[in-house]
């Protein structure tokens, strides 16, 4: 007979092994409302960009190049994604190996 929660409060499981019946009592010492889930990818970004900054210097010039712009032609959107894809290149074997 496969094991069976009696009770949630204490996380109280019983299971019959043989003719006893044994149970296991295991008390929590934190709610699930206590857990807070760390995001390691916004981590691992955090430590991967001071890597990139030759990229993100290029993205903050070519932004101040175009900041008078009233036209709405000019864009930085290539320089924007090097810069990310440079970070994404730095977090990626990391993360993957931090992933259940």
């Amino acid at each position: 007979m496969p094991p069976r929660l009696v009770s949630n409060e204490r996380f109280t499981w019983e299971y019959q092994l043989g003719n006893y019946i044994k149970k296991l009592f295991v008390k929590s010492s934190f709610a699930m409302a206590d857990y807070e889930v760390v995001d390691q990818k916004k981590y691992l970004e955090d430590t991967c960009k001071p890597k990139c900054a030759k990229p993100l210097h290029a993205y903050q010039a070519c932004a101040k190049r175009i900041k008078c712009d009233e036209t709405g032609h000019k864009h930085c959107t290539g320089q924007y994604f090097d810069y990310w894809s440079c970070v994404d290149n730095c977090v990626a074997p990391k993360l993957f190996n931090k992933l259940k």
